[in-house]
């Protein structure tokens, strides 16, 4: 049986993970879980799965549930919290689904623990690839990617040689704003930005998606992931969200993994690899499936995936700044303090003043973000002057 501790427990990601394994009885334990304030749906699911640690990282929402839980499960809190769930010893697996730079230090810890990495947190590898995928080759522990383009992509790979690629195509649905040019996008509220055409997902992921921000985030997760260039690293706007990404090999052969946009698919893959286990969710109908459309991104009308390209391309700390004005800049426009327009000037402002170490320890990394999410609210400050 696989033990389980899943960060992020009721977050989008940790609901469907829940979800799948609710539906697999036997197969898995849910061991510990983590989230950050919200008490009440922690508690249900305390209740249904009974873990042996839970852990809501705000204080005073883990001192509204312990007034409230009288049951077995202990409840912790804080960082100290998060760390011990990621590393208790009876986990073999921890499902990272953390919304941002938050999930790097849980995710080191339990790599040093000798965990398994189901990666739902893809800022993890965009700020400190290096040093992750390095510790995780040191400490023998699988990095298995859930982000369904990077399932995709690794599925593709099964049975091949990295050596082999010759292109990654990272697909992209092109979000709510697909076709639009920039002063269609003048007037653009947090409402519209979360009318993602096909996917459901938490807040700030879906508000990168439509900026074609998360595309970059994931560009350079697949770079860490596959031990590929950048130059190797393709995006294709596939509107249609069946296919989920694409390797052509040095032949010219092209391998796709396709499916419906279900992220619990992806989600039970990285959970059981390299075993499958039977799924009773939608499948392709291939014979009403009538058209699979591609383009390329419009960079112009989307420029934060540029910068992502050259955040990558440069490397050392600038990916780490390019991820906490990104960051930044779309909590600001979630909270009504910035215009979406401005969420690209933030990221290039900061990106534009930070000095690089090319070669960063971890503490450079920390310091990194941390001195980006300053700059970003003196940029923002200004912005609203």
């Amino acid at each position: 049986m696989q033990h389980i501790a899943i960060l992020g427990s009721t977050g989008s990601i940790g609901t469907q993970a829940l979800e799948v394994i609710a539906a697999n009885p036997g197969t898995f334990s849910v061991t510990t879980l983590a989230a950050y304030h919200n008490d009440s749906l922690l508690e249900k699911q305390i209740e249904y799965f009974k873990p042996e640690i839970a852990v809501l990282v705000d204080k005073r929402a883990a001192d509204r549930l312990i007034r409230r839980y009288s049951g077995p499960t202990i409840i912790l809190t804080g960082e100290e919290g998060l760390l011990a769930a990621a590393t208790y010893n009876k986990v073999n697996t921890v499902l990272t689904s953390l919304v941002g730079f938050a999930g790097l230090k849980p995710t080191l810890a339990a790599i040093k623990a000798g965990k398994n990495i189901a990666l739902a947190n893809k800022e993890t590898l965009v700020a400190a690839g290096e040093l992750v995928t390095q510790l995780a080759k040191e400490q023998n522990v699988k990095i298995l990617p859930v982000d369904s383009e990077h399932s995709a992509i690794f599925q593709c790979l099964q049975g091949e040689s990295i050596k082999n690629i010759q292109r990654i195509l990272l697909t992209a649905s092109g979000g709510p704003f697909r076709g639009l040019k920039r002063e269609e996008l003048e007037h653009v509220t947090v409402e519209d930005c979360l009318r993602h055409p096909n996917w459901s997902m938490g807040k700030k992921i879906t508000v990168d998606s439509s900026t074609l921000a998360n595309k970059g985030l994931e560009v350079i997760e697949a770079r860490w992931l596959f031990d590929v260039t950048y130059s190797q690293i393709e995006v294709v706007v596939h509107p249609e969200s069946i296919i989920h990404s694409m390797v052509e090999f040095l032949d010219g052969s092209v391998i796709a993994q396709l499916g419906k946009p279900d992220m619990r698919v992806p989600i039970q893959y990285a959970l059981t690899y390299p075993e499958r286990i039977v799924a009773n969710y939608p499948r392709l109908d291939f014979k009403t499936l009538s058209t699979l459309t591609f383009s390329s991104p419009d960079v112009i009308t989307f420029p934060i995936l540029q910068l992502a390209f050259t955040a990558g391309n440069t490397g050392g700390t600038l990916p780490c700044v390019f991820n906490a004005a990104n960051e930044e800049a779309v909590y600001a426009f979630l909270a009504g303090k910035l215009r979406y327009l401005d969420i690209f000037s933030v990221i290039q402002s900061v990106m534009e003043s930070h000095k690089i170490i090319s070669i960063p320890d971890l503490n450079d990394i920390y310091d990194a973000d941390l001195w980006s999410r300053m700059q970003a609210k003196e940029v923002l400050k200004a912005i609203r002057e």
